[in-house]
């Protein structure tokens, strides 16, 4: 990458379980041979699930784990962002915010001086999966509202799941958007053209800017601490894994990271995972079957293979508190 030629940006922004790390790592099978892309990746969650995944993929991958953008689009991501720009010098940037993220605070940071003249902001593009706009929760979200108001283009995805209801409301919120309205498109599995990532941005008078109200935002164990990396969850000599619990803007996780040596039942890990009434559970983990993905979302588990080779975790994210020490112990008794 040439040191004076501003990097060609894009923001994959969606609320949580739209579908934004399928369409990474499909944007990523896609990319020219000869060109070396870079992600940044935000997550909600304290123990990195997403940048593990994509980490099998080739990319050059950065985390800022436990927060909101709100909270991190200051040194922590910063942090991060300078530090993939100097060691991957990458010819493309994508920047994966966690789906609890308000865009306008990482496109605000994107667009000061400091990162003017190395960054070349493309399209924005916002992950919508139709069949949640039935639900309140999403429709009534300042987050979720925000990330579909600044988009450059909406994509409808998991289109194989949608039924006519379904397409209807997608086509109904676009409709209402103000004007200059973003494009939109479908996709299913994750099937991103990379073609969209070079579409125009709109220009939006500056009143569309979206005020975040002042949410209050707490990260386990530490009131006034700034949210860590992926980098300093480590595991002690000998100790088989650690636990990373987080909460804000009425959302709970928790994340436990193993050991490298440590294999799991894959029937029993999916038995356990598939009773569990939560709004999203990930994992990256070595089983006797190889090592695979699983993810579980609105009571659908999918499992795929591969390619990441960094240390087992599993993390879940709910609406509510839960019993994390009984799950825990449900979920050492999957380990082989």
């Amino acid at each position: 990458m040439s040191a004076s030629r501003p990097i060609p940006t894009n923001l994959i922004s969606g609320f949580l379980g739209a579908g934004k790390t399928t369409a990474i790592l499909h944007l990523l099978r896609q990319k020219p041979a000869d060109e070396r892309w870079a992600v940044l990746v935000n997550e909600f969650g304290e123990i990195g699930i997403d940048g593990a995944i994509l980490a099998g993929e080739g990319a050059y991958v950065r985390e800022v784990t436990g927060g909101c953008i709100c909270c991190v689009a200051g040194l922590p991501l910063r942090v991060g962002l300078n530090l993939l720009i100097a060691q991957a010098r990458p010819d493309r940037l994508l920047i994966e915010p966690t789906g609890l993220a308000h865009p306008q605070q990482i496109g605000k940071m994107l667009t000061d001086e400091h990162y003017l003249s190395q960054l070349e902001l493309r399209a924005n593009l916002c992950l919508i999966d139709p069949r949640k706009l039935a639900d309140a929760r999403y429709l009534d979200n300042d987050t979720f509202n925000a990330q579909l108001r600044l988009a450059d283009l909406v994509v409808g995805t998991k289109s194989d799941l949608c039924d006519a209801q379904d397409r209807q409301r997608f086509e109904q919120l676009l409709a209402a958007l103000p004007t200059p309205r973003p494009a939109q498109e479908w996709v299913a599995h994750g099937q991103i053209d990379p073609a969209w990532l070079d579409l125009p941005r709109l220009e939006r008078p500056s009143t569309t800017a979206v005020v975040l109200d002042a949410h209050h935002h707490h990260h386990h164990g530490e009131d006034d601490a700034e949210p860590a990396s992926i980098e300093s969850v480590r595991l002690a000599v000998g100790q088989r894994f650690v636990r990373r619990e987080n909460q804000g803007q009425g959302y709970y996780s928790c994340g436990w990271l193993f050991a490298p040596d440590t294999r799991f039942s894959l029937s029993l890990l999916m038995q356990l995972v598939s009773q569990l009434t939560v709004l999203r559970c990930k994992a990256v983990v070595d089983t006797s079957q190889g090592r695979l993905v699983l993810n579980m979302e609105s009571g659908a588990l999918s499992v795929s293979p591969t390619r990441s080779d960094e240390a087992g975790r599993i993390e879940i994210i709910d609406s509510e508190p839960l019993d994390w020490d009984a799950i825990e112990q449900e979920l050492l008794l999957t380990l082989q």
